[in-house]
């Protein structure tokens, strides 16, 4: 089977390579659209009939191997479709720009890996062997190590690049030694291999390498520093892909493996465990969300929260399951996949309108922006559903996922099931979600509201139609999803179904009905706001509309630093949880003292401590490393010779004692 797949890979490298360079955007959209098809077809297969197995084969050294969509995987193949082609849609214009600056080479590779991941994630949620798995899995490692590099002349990116990678084959260190354990035990590693292992022995030391492993892809709180930095430095469609899609196979991974646990205390350890990792990677990723001045490192950290989401979501879900409740059980799960539905659809849509005004402004400094609504509506517009979508409001598609857990949550408190861990997320949620909505007014509030703060903002201009075309599919979606929840969400209960052996039919009677009333609710509320501004058009134009300056408080001569700041927006969160962070600060701010100040320049950069805390030991630890290694280099012949004749006694010795 490889060697079909490597010609395969081979001749779409070829073509793109071989393709003039305006149109290898193309070439790679008509690779992935092709298998964004073959996707969701196998998908919809998949919810419709059950489990579709497209390959059996063995491998010398890790057993059997098999190809397998099932509900799950189905739900994560539509996701990864979508985004997918979305990407590529997005990029043609995105890379316009850089045509003139890059090599005809240096844009090829850069397609030939936007194919590469998006294949490579596919392959990961139908792979159902441990060859198969951690080979899609490096390859989409190393593909999104090349896409962060797009821009490799800028410090920072190699930088953020190099964290990346560090972190990411460190994760897959873990994942290595899981795989190895399981085929120690089982002589296979097939995850039904692993179901015979959790069944004989303690699941808990294996589960927990799987989540490590998993969870540095998901940006799980503390291994979560890769991604603030990672987004910022990479381009906005790959960002798009990255945080809205690939960091869900983390997700993915630990849903495939908990899945398999047929022990009830085993599943309600790991389920608390899960639930307060999710508590914490939420409030983490949502508080210093709301300190950060930048769009796209505000959009990385938003991602961390939502990650803790999902997390909530599938702690609810298996403490339920453990405890007997197939109800709890069963919104928790269908919660969590839905907000990895969910999540994929805003963040992707947010990451495409940020790459809009970067495309313009050459910056994603909040405070350089400011009134672009008027320079950009139509990508003003898609921002506002986006960020309505992310902070959970209704009609949209991110207040359905969030209901699902929260209905969770309220039944186990009324069933009496575990009270504490409930009421607990019950807090932890609703901070989470004030939090949001803090941080997305921050964002749209500075960047589309209020006055231009510089000349530059004021002459912007829309962008190209097909970058609006690619953000109208995700937010056509998100839609979709928030009115018509009783419809849309089936197939995620069907998967929730199939996790954790819940039925069906007794909880899609449950939630159903009051997935209808919020759809009558959103359809009602989208009517009401039609209606007023109808109104509001007619009683216009009967009578002469006249413009003048708000009000500014006394002031005579109002101008566009009279505005909030990003940092004044949040100065009252900051000052409550300044300790998480460090804070770089450049420039001074007006002293009490000055009557009538003069121009200052003031500008703070918010890091995460835990950033600095992993960052610092794996910088000392290389570079120790390398002096170590400088050492050897004496640049004597007699010492090289010696290194030679050490190497073959130590394998000679190794060789004696069986070990290799």
């Amino acid at each position: 089977m490889y060697p079909y797949l490597l010609l395969v890979a081979a001749t779409a490298v070829a073509a793109i390579f071989a393709t003039p360079v305006r149109r290898k955007v193309w070439t790679a959209l008509a690779v992935v659209g092709a298998a964004a098809v073959a996707a969701v077809a196998v998908a919809v297969r998949a919810l419709t009939v059950g489990e579709v197995v497209l390959a059996r084969f063995s491998t010398q050294f890790f057993g059997d191997e098999i190809i397998v969509v099932d509900r799950l995987s189905a739900i994560f193949l539509l996701i990864m479709a979508v985004a997918s082609v979305a990407t590529l849609i997005y990029s043609k214009g995105y890379v316009e720009h850089y045509l003139k600056r890059m090599s005809t080479a240096h844009l090829s590779l850069h397609y030939v890996s936007l194919v590469l991941l998006a294949v490579s994630m596919m392959t990961v949620v139908v792979a159902g062997g441990g060859f198969s798995f951690l080979l899609s899995w490096e390859l989409m490692t190393i593909s999104s190590f090349i896409l962060i590099l797009f821009e490799a002349e800028r410090t920072e990116v190699r930088r953020a690049a190099l964290n990346y990678l560090v972190m990411m084959h460190i994760g897959f260190m873990f994942l290595v030694a899981a795989f190895a354990t399981v085929y120690a035990a089982e002589g296979g590693t097939t995850f039904a291999a692993l179901a015979g292992y959790f069944s004989t022995h303690d699941a808990l030391p294996v589960t927990a390498l799987f989540v490590l492993g998993f969870g540095m892809k998901a940006g799980m709180f503390p291994m979560h520093v890769w991604l603030p930095e990672a987004h910022p430095a990479a381009p906005s469609h790959v960002s798009a892909v990255m945080s809205g899609v690939m960091i869900k196979t983390g997700v993915y991974g630990i849903m495939r493996v908990v899945a398999q646990i047929s022990s009830m205390p085993t599943l309600s350890t790991v389920g608390i465990a899960i639930l307060v990792i999710g508590i914490a990677t939420g409030l983490w990723g949502v508080i210093m969300a709301a300190f950060q001045n930048d769009i796209k490192r505000l959009l990385a950290y938003s991602s961390i929260e939502n990650i803790g989401v999902i997390f909530i979501g599938m702690g609810i879900g298996y403490i339920g399951l453990a405890s007997g409740s197939e109800l709890i059980a069963m919104c928790g799960m269908s919660g969590a996949l839905l907000h990895t539905v969910n999540h994929s659809l805003f963040k992707t849509l947010l990451f495409f309108g940020a790459g809009n005004v970067y495309s313009k402004m050459h910056s994603t400094a909040l405070d350089s922006m400011g009134g672009l609504s008027k320079s950009m509506p139509v990508t003003a517009i898609l921002m506002f559903v986006a960020t309505a979508a992310i902070c959970a409001l209704p009609p949209l598609n991110g207040f359905i996922s969030e209901l699902l857990i929260y209905m969770g949550m309220l039944d186990g408190v009324g069933e009496g099931r575990g009270t504490l861990y409930f009421l607990t997320a019950l807090v932890a949620l609703s901070l989470i979600g004030g939090v949001v909505v803090l941080a997305f007014t921050k964002l749209y509030g500075i960047v589309f509201l209020g006055s231009p703060r510089t000349t530059h903002v004021a002459e912007a201009t829309e962008v190209d139609s097909l970058r609006l075309a690619a953000m109208a599919i995700p937010a056509a979606l998100i839609l979709s999803i928030g009115l018509l929840p009783q419809y849309t969400v089936r197939p995620v209960i069907e998967a929730a179904a199939w996790i954790t052996g819940g039925d069906y039919a007794s909880t899609a009677a449950h939630l159903l009905p009051t997935l209808s009333t919020v759809s009558i609710i959103g359809f009602t509320l989208l009517a009401v706001i039609g209606a007023l501004y109808w109104l509001k058009r007619r009683a216009q134009s009967r009578r002469t509309v006249s413009s003048s300056p708000t009000w500014g408080c006394g002031f005579t001569a109002v101008n566009e630093r009279m505005q909030y700041t990003g940092e004044s927006f949040a100065e009252g969160l900051e000052n409550l949880a300044a300790s998480l962070s460090h804070d770089t600060v450049d420039g001074r701010t007006i002293d009490k003292s000055e009557i009538f100040p003069t121009q200052h320049r003031y500008d703070v950069r918010h890091k995460d401590k835990i950033d600095r805390l992993f960052a610092a030991w794996w910088v000392e630890l290389m570079h120790r490393i390398n002096m170590g290694v400088m050492r050897l280099r004496s640049g004597k012949i007699n010492h090289y010779v010696m290194y030679a004749l050490l190497l073959l006694i130590a394998v000679l010795v190794l060789t004696l004692l069986n070990l290799i």
